[in-house]
């Protein structure tokens, strides 16, 4: 199923210009989204009557092969080194894209909000229109997963699980001395553990940058990415959202593991957060909203006498924050699954991530992965949700 731009199609005939233009390195998700192209500098393409590209001669060759764009030209073939003797780099670069405009008939162009001001300043002396994008177009059409797409992330998804059992492993493998894990005689750090999660990655053919295995109370705090050793009976939270090298696309998971005995309170917390977490997947459909899905986990909180920022927008503890996001090319995107969290719709890859955090007590979170289907919806996580690490 081929990517469906008739939204953007849509947003240029309502903004009256001619195209979009996108200034930025496949870093930007919705550079790489549009263009079809991984070049770690910045390249140009517009979306005018199909998608054209204009990139370095670095570039060129491996753009011709590997991008799906009806076109791709070289800055010099409009004589880019000799506008850079006489003008300047900077306003050489804006000269060739104005040029390459206007050869595809484009006076007019949609850039998003975030475009480089000085290339919209000078593509303006040049004579082009330029109107910022504030509807986030190419954005909210990322949000709806082809079927291609959906493999990306459920490949990203099979290594996180394989990354969790390597991590769970080592807490299993450790033994307990002073209150403290240890493992092959060396106290079991959460820098470790991170290790291990990291090279397990890396054999499945993805990487991140940073994970969470946040222990006691610094897993109270959601991002904390947690350091240092890691203390029997109480509660890690293990949060693992890698990006696979080849698609580019993301998974995300995260399991709480307790190795030892949990107490009473964190038990309970654990049982009240699977409740929460099942209540959400029950909620989850087509046509229902972020805000419904969002709300049913916050229902199950706050009737066992917990807060939530739905009653309790200055809370410090309980469920302090959303119960999910959109996973793609960022592993944060649309669609919210939150208070002003819109229309879920087949297509939509959503984490279910409901959780309760309190410094005294440590934090507790479980989180899948999830698309929506014409009919429901498909958990692409295949990992059990199990407390104590025997």
């Amino acid at each position: 199923m081929a990517k469906d731009l008739s939204a953007l199609d849509s947003a240029l005939d309502s903004m009256a210009v001619d195209g979009y233009l996108v200034d930025a390195a496949s870093t930007d998700s919705d550079q790489l989204y549009l263009s079809g192209f991984d070049a770690p500098d910045a390249f140009t393409t517009l979306y005018a009557d199909g998608v054209h590209l204009l990139v370095s001669s670095l570039e060129y060759g491996r753009a011709k092969k590997e991008s799906d764009a009806a076109s791709v030209v070289r800055k010099s073939e409009y004589d880019y080194h000799e506008k850079v003797a006489e003008y300047g780099l900077e306003e050489a670069d804006n000269r060739v894209v104005a040029e390459f405009l206007a050869d595809r008939g484009v006076e007019s162009v949609a850039v998003p909000a975030r475009f480089p001001v000085g290339t919209a300043d000078g593509l303006r002396e040049q004579g082009v229109t330029v109107k910022p994008d504030g509807s986030a177009v190419i954005t909210g059409i990322r949000a709806t997963k082809t079927d291609e797409e959906i493999e990306h992330v459920r490949t990203a998804q099979n290594a996180n699980e394989a990354a969790m059992q390597a991590a769970e492993n080592l807490l299993a493998a450790a033994t307990v001395e002073n209150g403290l894990l240890r493992y092959q005689g060396e106290v079991l750090t959460s820098e470790r553990v991170k290790e291990e999660i990291e090279v397990t990655l890396l054999r499945h053919g993805t990487a991140l940058d940073e994970t969470i295995v946040a222990c006691g109370a610094d897993a109270a705090d959601p991002h904390n990415r947690g350091s240092g050793p890691l203390a029997a009976d109480e509660a890690i939270i293990v949060d693992i959202f890698p990006r696979d090298k080849a698609s580019k696309y993301h998974a995300d998971m995260t399991r709480t593991f307790v190795r030892g005995e949990p107490s009473e309170e964190i038990r309970a917390r654990h049982d009240l957060t699977h409740e929460a977490f099942e209540a959400a997947l029950d909620a989850l459909e087509p046509g229902a909203t972020g805000k419904e899905v969002h709300d049913a986990v916050c229902d199950v909180y706050e009737d066992a006498g917990y807060a939530t920022l739905r009653s309790d927008p200055d809370t410090q503890t309980g469920f302090i924050h959303s119960t999910g996001h959109g996973v793609g090319l960022d592993v944060h995107e649309l669609p919210r699954i939150s208070p002003d969290g819109g229309e879920l719709k087949p297509g939509h890859v959503v984490t279910v991530e409901p959780g309760l955090y309190d410094p005294a007590v440590g934090g507790v979170r479980i989180e899948d992965l999830v698309v929506v289907t014409e009919d429901g919806y498909e958990n692409l996580t295949d990992y059990p949700i199990d407390l104590v690490v025997d």
